[in-house]
């Protein structure tokens, strides 16, 4: 983590990648009309869901993919006034429930549902193993304190479909390279399998190198949020996903401090990147969020101001 900031997990009981991908690509196989009855708000406003269900295909140039987020909540999902403050809102949603497919075929709506919970679970647990062993090793047992919740974490179902045409707006600004997933740093924890797709590139010194597939396992980085945190002693890499001549599929499991966690001061007590302006997670999520994925929360939750006027 200090040198390469990726690694693989491997041999993880209970665990089966072939499961997972089946049911992932069954699930992006199902009417659009069906997926869309999951949705969130941003991409059908009639659904009450606002963080965690289906996305669409997005092409944006550098991204083409089409996504579906799971949370690690069972409750009902905490309601909200139009008179909170906009950091209770969010804090609801960060433990908004997870939505699932409701197709009729009840053996592949139960299966769907289990073996995804069951692997968020899995996940969080490797994610939690890390933080601990990070933690330990520098000494910072304050590192471990900061995850307790973690109400944010999402798992990600991912699809890249091929694509007709290449323009420009595909194109990497760093070297020309066609992409389906822009050059970016995670900002915490991610635990990701690639089962047998290549396409993903990590960047060392100036050039992208290719990442082995994660195959029957998972590979770990972090980002730069925990970087900063850690006083850039685990290091967060540069990395992209390629344009590739076949549809490739992934789940990404992003693994986040909690909600009222202090990310404003390093384990050595200095003030962090995010410290400058936030002090919070949560408050910092506001932020965040909206620039990954512009329109995900409503204007209302964004801002105080939005609220003292009228709400929506």
């Amino acid at each position: 983590m200090q040198e390469f900031g990726f690694f693989y997990v491997n041999n993880v009981p209970d665990y089966n990648a072939l499961q997972e991908l089946t049911l992932l690509k069954h699930f992006f196989s199902l009417p659009e009309a069906t997926k869309m009855s999951l949705a969130v708000k941003k991409h059908e406003p009639k659904n009450s869901n606002i963080y965690r269900g289906y996305g669409p295909v997005v092409d944006s140039g550098t991204q083409h993919k089409e996504m579906f987020n799971i949370g690690p909540h069972e409750a009902p999902t905490p309601t909200y006034q139009q008179t909170d403050s906009p950091l209770d809102k969010l804090r609801a949603i960060s433990r908004e429930r997870s939505v699932w497919p409701d197709t009729g075929d009840k053996e592949f709506d139960g299966e769907f549902r289990r073996v995804f919970s069951e692997g968020m679970k899995i996940r969080m647990k490797i994610a939690r193993g890390i933080i601990r062993s990070i933690g330990r090793s520098l000494e910072a047992d304050q590192l471990i304190s900061r995850f307790t919740e973690s109400e944010f974490s999402t798992l990600g179902l991912r699809r890249y479909p091929t694509r007709t045409k290449r323009t420009e707006s595909m194109n990497s600004e760093y070297d020309g390279v066609a992409l389906s997933e822009l050059e970016h740093e995670d900002s915490t924890v991610t635990v990701l399998s690639t089962f047998n797709y290549t396409g993903l590139q990590a960047l060392y010194g100036e050039e992208y190198l290719e990442v082995p597939p994660s195959e029957d396992g998972f590979i770990v980085n972090i980002g730069t949020l925990v970087e900063d945190i850690t006083d850039k002693k685990i290091k967060a890499v540069r990395h992209r996903v390629k344009q590739v001549d076949f549809e490739r599929h992934s789940i990404p499991c992003f693994f986040n401090p909690s909600f009222d966690a202090d990310i404003s001061k390093s384990i050595s007590g200095r003030t962090t990147a995010a410290g400058e302006e936030t002090q919070l997670f949560g408050e910092w999520m506001r932020d965040y969020l909206p620039k990954v994925e512009p329109g995900l929360l409503e204007q209302d939750i964004l801002t105080k101001e939005a609220v003292d006027v009228g709400g929506h």
